[in-house]
């Protein structure tokens, strides 16, 4: 599959994630916290499916790409963080934001660990 259609749909779902993201922590009513969930999980789904078709295609024999599966992971934990109040809003999407940077950092400089 052509690698800008992966890049694409890549884009979409970080997009995805994180205007979900906005809308949990902004302590949206009951509708649309549901909404933002479901819009959170496929974002993730979509990343992810598309992140490794990216490594595949073509072949990178790069160590980052398990850096980017724990922000993946801090990426889909952080509403239940913002939901049970375990941190403050504020902390939560500074974090966030820094892991979407680093993340981004990695995709694009691919710095030689």
């Amino acid at each position: 599959m052509n690698p800008i259609i992966f890049k694409v749909i890549h884009l979409a779902g970080a997009f995805g994630v994180f205007t979900a993201l906005g809308a949990i922590m902004a302590g949206a009513n009951d509708c649309y916290r549901k909404c933002a969930s479901m819009l959170h999980g496929i974002s993730l789904l979509l990343l992810a499916v598309a992140g490794f078709g990216m490594l595949k295609n073509p072949p990178m024999h790069l160590h980052f790409w398990k850096i980017k599966i724990v922000l993946w992971l801090f990426l889909g934990v952080a509403p239940v963080l913002a939901r049970k109040k375990v941190m403050p809003n504020t902390v939560i999407m500074a974090l966030v934001l820094g892991a979407g940077i680093f993340a981004a950092y990695l995709g694009m400089m691919q710095p030689k660990w």
